[in-house]
């Protein structure tokens, strides 16, 4: 079956099923309806509460693959073809804003013009290693959702640096991209997110190894190609220079 429809037909059920729940019946959310948050027994309204995917993986920074982080990305489906997703350094309270990533199907990627496809990353690594997860949900839908998710393409920039310990977001918007193969990701870092959430990625990959996947699609990951891709903080300096004279 063709993964853009999988993905449309799973999460229009998801948001179906989300839609039709009476506020006051939104408590706790099971594996397959992932509820509006609440708070004080109230539903949060608004965009928000449209949120209806959590997404565990990791992020590098474009030109430097040793600079890599775990991000919990939370996500709603704005159309058929489009995830737009916030992301926060930790899915503990009080975690950090650090970004955001669009997520759209091959189709629609393919039809970006050759000057924006090297912005966007393939997911069909981070799905096929076991790096990407999707922690609420069981076993079942997390399998459907990643047969689907194997095929998309993502563009995300990071806002807070929160990796070099910066206690504010500094500086400008950075152009994040995701792993294509294995020996890139640091072992600690995803040992580490095993351990913590109880998954295990190598078992994952083993689970998943069956998933029908396509070639990338050209002219996604540019950040293969040389010169990678990135905004540099010394255009402030630039910025700053120009308006002394």
């Amino acid at each position: 079956m063709n993964p853009t429809l999988v993905l449309k037909t799973l999460l229009r059920t998801m948001s179906t099923a989300l839609l039709a729940l009476p506020l006051a019946a939104q408590t706790p959310p099971t594996d397959s309806e992932v509820c509006a948050p609440v708070v004080e027994g109230q539903a949060v309204l608004g965009p928000i509460r449209e949120i209806h995917t959590h997404l565990c993986g990791f992020h590098f920074y474009s030109g430097d693959l040793k600079r890599s982080l775990r991000v919990e990305h939370y996500c709603s489906h704005l159309n058929p073809d489009l995830f737009q997703c916030v992301i926060y350094d930790s899915d503990q309270p009080g975690a950090r804003l650090i970004g955001i990533e669009y997520v759209i199907s091959e189709a629609l990627f393919t039809q970006l013009p050759a000057e924006e496809k090297p912005l966007w990353h393939s997911h069909r690594y981070e799905v096929m290693s076991g790096l990407l997860t999707a922690p609420e949900l069981s076993a079942g839908a997390e399998e459907e959702l990643m047969r689907a998710f194997v095929s998309t393409y993502g563009k995300t920039w990071h806002l807070w640096q929160v990796d070099r310990g910066d206690t504010l977001p500094l500086g400008l918007p950075k152009l994040m991209m995701g792993f294509t193969a294995d020996g890139q990701a640091d072992s600690a870092m995803i040992a580490a997110r095993d351990r913590e959430t109880h998954v295990t990625a190598a078992q994952l990959k083993a689970r998943r190894a069956e998933y029908v996947t396509r070639p990338i699609a050209a002219g996604a990951d540019g950040w293969q190609q040389r010169p990678a891709k990135q905004i540099s903080d010394d255009l402030l300096k630039t910025v700053s220079t120009a308006r002394q004279r």
